[in-house]
């Protein structure tokens, strides 16, 4: 595995593709969708910055848990492209997926705990279902599977940029608690699990082992 140097601030497409474990067609993908950004030196040859290591660890962890490249983008706009991002926006981003992330977790905690059991879907296939749900009595409620239905977060879109997204981005420091390794163990970039790691709830203005080194 490679390991980056502190005094490089720039990074080559196979440099980035190395050291985050995302093939550089991948690179290139997130690159058109505007994830991430590039200059091109006078050979024509991108050249990122070194902070674009913590940009696909977001983009990487966000897709893990079933995020939209959309509204990854969408809340990626909000750092600044005129400077480095700093722990202030990076805090200010992480605000944005408190309220999406709780909903998944308790939508996988329901969905790994009732499965084997009725899940109010109307297929009254198994004996439990006829005892939990009788003549389907929760279709009257709606469609779809009306046990293992999580409640849906209150704000669930990416904030404009410049706002706080319910709060100061100050207001997070000090919770720097997410483990280092949060992303090495994903080997392939769009890869999505059906396990939501209990750090993606956490902040994302400490490090993720992304060696970006800002």
């Amino acid at each position: 595995m490679t390991q980056l140097s502190k005094n490089r601030y720039e990074l080559t497409v196979g440099e980035l593709s190395e050291r985050s474990g995302v093939p550089a067609s991948a690179l290139r993908f997130y690159e058109r969708q505007g994830l991430i950004r590039s200059r091109r030196t006078s050979g024509n040859q991108r050249r990122f910055a070194r902070d674009t290591l913590r940009r696909v660890a977001f983009v990487r962890v966000s897709q893990r848990v079933g995020i939209p490249l959309a509204t990854i983008r969408d809340v990626l706009g909000l750092l600044p492209e005129e400077r480095t991002p700093d722990r202030d926006d990076w805090a200010r981003v992480s605000q944005c997926w408190q309220a999406d992330l709780n909903a998944r977790i308790r939508q996988l905690e329901k969905l790994r705990d009732h499965l084997t059991d009725c899940i109010g879907c109307g297929c009254l296939s198994i004996d439990r279902c006829a005892l939990a749900n009788p003549y389907d009595q929760l279709g009257a409620e709606g469609n779809g599977p009306r046990r293992l239905l999580a409640e849906e977060p209150e704000e669930s879109a990416a904030p404009a940029r410049g706002s706080t997204a319910g709060g100061s981005a100050g207001g997070t420091r000090g919770r720097r608690t997410a483990p280092r390794r949060t992303v090495a163990a994903e080997q392939s970039a769009g890869t999505r699990t059906a396990a939501v790691p209990a750090a993606a709830v956490q902040e994302y203005d400490c490090c993720v082992t992304c060696d970006d080194a800002v």
